[in-house]
């Protein structure tokens, strides 16, 4: 199975994170102190860490999509690290009954989804994609599976050509826009089996750790073939799940109980198997990880161990990094719009870039000759913006969703300032 996509999870905005417990080695009790007025019990923040994590993951995505260097998915595995910070998240959710919290997840994911999926489904029947006769998923059954424009349980149609190559768009902008979806419903099915992946992490914590591992070689190596989508989804599944699970290893503390040196050794062994495997069963794109089922899975997995070990907990950015963090927070409380929107929006750079080329001062050789040197640079430097204005335009509705007050612009600007007055 091959995904040309990875992404940063949908995050879940304004949640906060409790901070594993350290266990410390005198357990003698300390001596009786006098009575004193009883406080109130800290309230647990954000873990600005992981926030990191999460932002640095959704520009990783975006940089993977906009000049595919299949390095990227060995440098920073964005899908593994975005699923264990989702399962870390979820494992502490579900201190509330199980069908509440499934619900409030899937209604902070689903009307983001309708305002995408409205505006894609209008561009591709607005250039003449009929479903009905589409050649791979015509008919009934293509209408049937327009559903999953609605609740993402399986992979929605689109057509893999439309349009033509010289329009304004390159042929397979749909499948580029669109593509971005199959995270949805990874997500949405981690989403749903949580009590139980859960239920069973507490029970036999190492055996559910690892059976996605053993899973994916199973189902990702070809040894065992499941046609369709319904073998990505459970190859998806496979890969990420020892990710997500990950994540409740994290949240209830098994990682801390764990000596650094011996999870960091055993992590290295495992991404080394994974470096080999690849090594040996590269896909089109070389060392691209996504085209290689169970590297990805072993190479994400020792790679978020070693994230989580290290885990340092801060509830402010330190140093040098505290200048990003309005940047970090506005990427957390609109993750889900970001990743969405971010492909679509590469592809958007493109027309308009295009219209350089008919300034009066580009009609020189040399001056096109730059623009087409520097062409990818000029989509970097764009899509930016448009993510801004695009997280402008309907970034609100992530709000909506998660039944806040809408917000144009939520980089906690205004909670810093009441902080900081407070003080003052």
């Amino acid at each position: 199975m091959t995904h040309g996509y990875t992404a940063g999870t949908p995050g879940t905005p304004e949640a906060s994170y409790d901070f594993p417990q350290q266990r410390t080695a005198d357990s003698t009790p300390p001596p009786q102190a006098a009575p004193t007025a009883p406080t109130a019990p800290a309230k647990p923040g954000r873990d600005r860490y992981l926030d990191l994590l999460r932002s640095l993951a959704l520009v990783r995505v975006v940089v993977y999509h906009l000049f595919g260097w299949a390095w990227l998915t060995v440098v920073f595995p964005s899908m593994g690290v975005m699923f264990a910070l989702a399962g870390s998240l979820m494992a502490r959710s579900l201190k509330r009954p199980a069908l509440s919290v499934i619900r409030g997840r899937v209604r902070r994911l689903l009307p983001p989804l309708w305002l995408f999926s409205a505006v894609l489904l209008a561009m591709m029947l607005g250039a003449g994609w009929n479903p009905l006769k589409d050649p791979d998923h015509g008919g009934t059954w293509g209408l049937v599976e327009l559903f999953n424009y609605i609740v993402p349980i399986g992979a929605p149609p689109f057509p893999w050509h439309l349009g033509s190559k010289s329009g304004v768009l390159e042929d397979t902008w749909a499948v580029q826009a669109a593509g971005v979806l199959w995270y949805l419903r990874a997500y949405l099915w981690f989403v749903i089996a949580s009590p139980l992946l859960l239920w069973a992490f507490r029970r036999a914590p190492w055996p559910t750790l690892l059976a996605p591992l053993g899973l994916t070689a199973i189902v990702g190596t070809g040894l065992v073939t499941i046609p369709g989508e319904t073998g990505n989804a459970v190859s998806d599944f496979a890969i990420y799940g020892g990710c997500w699970v990950l994540g409740f290893a994290h949240h209830e503390g098994l990682l801390q109980q764990i000596p650094r040196y011996l999870s960091v050794s055993c992590s290295a062994l495992i991404m080394a198997f994974g470096l080999w495997w690849a090594s040996n069963h590269q896909g089109p794109d070389g060392w691209d990880l996504n085209d290689i089922p169970l590297a990805q899975a072993t190479w994400s997995f020792g790679f978020v161990v070693i994230l989580l070990q290290y885990s340092p907990s801060w509830q402010e950015l330190p140093g040098a990094l505290k200048k990003w963090d309005k940047l970090v927070t506005l990427s957390n409380n609109r993750a889900v719009t970001i990743y969405l929107w971010h492909n679509l929006l590469i592809m958007a750079t493109v027309p308009i870039i295009d219209r350089l080329y008919e300034l009066p001062f580009t009609q020189s050789e040399r001056a096109m000759s730059a623009l087409d040197t520097t062409y990818m640079l000029w989509m970097f430097a764009l899509v930016w913006p448009l993510i801004g204005l695009m997280t402008l335009a309907v970034g609100w509705v992530e709000d909506i969703a998660a039944k806040r007050k809408p917000r144009l612009w939520p980089n906690g600007a205004k909670r810093t300032a009441r902080r900081a007055g407070h003080r003052g």
